[in-house]
């Protein structure tokens, strides 16, 4: 093995290996991740001549946990070949080993808060908040809050900083210990001539743990006290000895915790019995046992007759397809094939959408969008989840020419009837939708296969050159180039996606699934509203399965669809609201440091997503309103688009001094060296160092993503109405224009 390759890359970025194979032919190359095999779709082969190919494994959003050691093995002639390993560094914004926890303490009683959170990048500090005030900090992570006491129920949280942005813990909350509440339910059993025993319920500890409970006896109510037990707890039993017989006594009961005695419950009267008293006279229901053995018996039988039933049911049912016996005592199965298979070429069965088994209305709608598979060709993996992927592809137009869509297709293997009608049934309300900010359906198509299976059913969508909105803002802020996008162009995202969804809103559609990785990119720089439900279905990270549910993007979700799945045009808003600090922050994760089962109690103690950095108020106020509890309180998509498109229009156009710099989103466009092949990110085959047995592998990171904007911003300009004239701009030149309004930009 040759020296390791070290890369570092920003969490939510791509990343591509390749692994050079040569002096073989059609080798099987595996590739490896800490000693084990990578699983997953997220690999291809290429050949570049008769014994020479080249691996590839990519990731398309890098997580922590994808971060190790990674090579690529094949096997020669018996032998295992390994290539020279990758070491592969993620990135990203703080990740919390120890979070603040919930205290129960004394009033003005001191205690301490622990935090803790690494990188990769290091250092990272810690500042301590208490409610909505800063408490204390920066300190080196990890870090310890001293608190003197509260006097009252309080939260704590913390911040955990390092040089690629922020995460926020999750609120502790520190309640005040008190007295305990007054047992319950006593009762007094097992009574004797001389002895007692006693029982009670514990009422609330007031946040500390019971001690001791205090059982007091006396003769008669407002008698003597004749008797006083403490005994440890649990168990809240307590045996009383010594007592006179036929004697009439009262008792009660108290618990104490560290702060004191609770109140005493009420008095409860009992008598012990007098001597040489004999039991309780025989029972009358001594038949009752024999009744019960009778009936289980009973049920036993009928059982195990409708066993035997049934498996005498099912050789009536299935005993034609066999003879009684053959000469050599074997049943014979007779059987004649449906159709002939060839064994060198697997048959594959023509994809309609009759063989999918779907409705026929979900059919009749489908019938006119219904693209033939030969029409188009597949290309590369834009993107891979639980339940699906998304691919490039080449869609050939009538006229003969090509056009690029993007494909997003189930997965084959997990592919039910069932799975395919809702798939289809989300694609097909797509249909008819035409505007500018909502993305168009081209159409549908089946991929046939062999061994008659179903087709897997794909979805044609249009291309989108800069993916979706939330990888570009992720790009922004933490990319391996990050850039600056004017406070104009994050409002006009807001009012692009506005118009999309009221839109969407008038035609009584409900999006249900409203984020800024639901909203894609356009070429010129446009926001159109897409992924009508498909999103749950390809990817899951941001997905969550409340008890047996479906996956549900709960972090976006209104209070009312949490609560009782109620989706309304108001949860979409509620959406919106979580949209926009989306955009504000750059990509940052909603309500970070919080568990996904914790938001719905988060959200109904009254707390929202705080304000970001840099926010203006009038924006945070607009998103604030989104998320009111009463739905009907929430702004419509036409007022939150009027109020976005007048905050745009009264901003102060930015300062144009400094020199703008160019936007780059087509990457390296410089045609590959002679004998190279140009690899998906940019890379080259054979760019990696060899060894003896002719393997490399080589860390590289797709360069499809590269945005520089000016240090300042771009200044707005008013757009001009009429439509510009063919030019010869670089795409540099041209997505400039585009920024300061002086090339046609699409709009409500």
């Amino acid at each position: 093995m040759g020296a390791p390759v070290k890369l570092t890359v920003s969490q939510g970025q791509p990343v591509s290996l390749n692994c050079s194979v040569e002096g073989m032919e059609d080798p099987d190359i595996l590739w490896m991740k800490d000693g084990a095999m990578v699983q997953g779709l997220n690999q291809m082969y290429v050949s570049v001549s008769e014994q020479h190919w080249i691996g590839f494994l990519s990731l398309k959003s890098v997580e922590r946990s994808d971060a190790g050691r990674y090579w690529c093995e094949v096997e020669d002639g018996g032998k295992t070949e390994i290539s020279p390993p990758v070491w592969l560094t993620v990135e990203g914004v703080p990740f919390f080993t120890v979070e603040p926890k919930d205290l129960a303490v004394p009033p003005n009683a001191s205690f301490q808060l622990f935090c803790e959170a690494v990188g990769p990048p290091e250092p990272v500090t810690i500042i301590w908040w208490r409610g909505g005030t800063k408490v204390g900090g920066p300190f080196p992570s990890p870090s310890v809050l001293n608190v003197t006491g509260v006097t009252q129920s309080t939260v704590f949280s913390c911040e955990a900083h390092n040089r690629k942005g922020l995460a926020s813990s999750r609120p502790a909350t520190v309640r005040l210990q008190a007295l305990p509440a007054a047992p319950f339910n006593i009762t007094v059993t097992k009574l004797s001539s001389s002895n007692a025993s006693v029982a009670w319920t514990p009422g609330a500890d007031g946040r500390a743990v019971l001690q001791s409970c205090t059982v007091q006896v006396t003769q008669a109510p407002g008698g003597w006290e004749v008797l006083a037990v403490v005994v440890p707890v649990p168990p809240f039993t307590c045996l009383l000895r010594d007592l006179a017989p036929a004697t009439n006594y009262s008792l009660r009961v108290r618990c104490a915790n560290a702060l004191g005695p609770s109140p005493y419950a009420d008095w409860v009267p009992f008598r012990t019995k007098g001597l040489g008293q004999q039991g309780p006279p025989h029972s009358r229901t001594s038949w009752v046992p024999v009744v019960l053995g009778v009936l289980t018996a009973l049920v036993t039988a009928a059982a195990l007759a409708l066993i035997l039933l049934r498996k005498r049911r099912k050789e009536t049912r299935f005993g034609q397809a066999f003879d009684s016996v053959m000469a050599g005592g074997e049943p014979a199965v007779h059987f004649r094939a449906a159709r002939s298979f060839n064994r060198e070429r697997p048959e594959r069965i023509e994809a309609t959408l009759d063989s999918l088994g779907i409705s026929d209305e979900l059919k009749d709608k489908l019938e006119d969008v219904l693209i033939p598979e030969q029409q188009f060709t597949l290309g590369r993996m834009l993107g891979k989840g639980e339940f699906g992927s998304v691919r490039e592809a080449q869609l050939k137009q009538e006229d003969g020419s090509f056009v690029k869509v993007a494909v997003k297709m189930l997965k084959a293997d997990i592919i039910a009837s069932s799975d395919i009608e809702e798939f289809l049934r989300e694609a097909a309300c797509m249909k008819e939708f035409d505007h500018p900010h909502v993305a168009k359906l081209v159409g549908v198509s089946l991929r046939s296969r062999a061994k008659g299976r179903l087709p897997i059913p794909m979805v044609i969508l249009p291309f989108m050159k800069h993916g979706d909105l939330h990888a570009f803002l992720l790009a922004s802020r933490i990319g391996e180039n990050p850039f600056n996008l004017p406070l104009q162009t994050l409002i006009r995202f807001m009012v692009d996606i506005a118009c999309g969804m009221e839109y969407l809103s008038s035609r009584n559609f409900i999006h249900r699934d409203l984020a800024a990785r639901n909203c894609m990119l356009a070429e010129d720089m446009t926001v159109c509203v897409a992924d009508f439900g498909l999103s749950r279905k390809i990817y899951s990270g941001d997905y969550y399965r409340q008890g047996c549910a479906s996956k549900l993007p709960v972090k976006w979700l209104a209070l009312e669809s949490l609560a009782d799945n109620l989706y309304t045009v108001h949860s979409d808003v509620w959406a919106f609201g979580v949209t926009m600090w989306e955009i504000m922050t750059r990509g940052q994760t909603p309500y970070a440091g919080i568990e996904n089962a914790e938001i719905y109690n988060y959200l109904i103690g009254g707390n929202r997503l705080k304000q970001p950095p840099d926010c203006m108020e009038d924006v945070y106020e607009l998103m604030y309103q989104c998320w009111s509890a009463d739905p009907k309180q929430r702004p419509s998509f036409t007022c939150l688009r009027m109020e976005l498109e007048n905050i745009l229009g009264h901003l102060s156009v930015l300062s144009t001094s400094r020199d703008p710099l160019y936007i780059n989103l087509e990457g390296a466009e410089q045609p590959a060296e002679e004998g190279s092949l140009e690899l998906p990110g940019g890379d080259q085959a054979g760019s990696g160092a060899e060894n003896g047995s002719g393997m490399g592998a080589v860390g590289g990171t797709p360069s499809d993503y590269r945005y520089i904007l000016s240090p300042g911003g771009l200044a707005e300009q008013p757009r001009q109405e009429e439509q510009q004239p063919e030019s010869p701009l670089n795409e540099s030149q041209r997505l400039l224009l585009l920024q300061q309004g002086l090339l046609p930009h699409s709009s409500c």
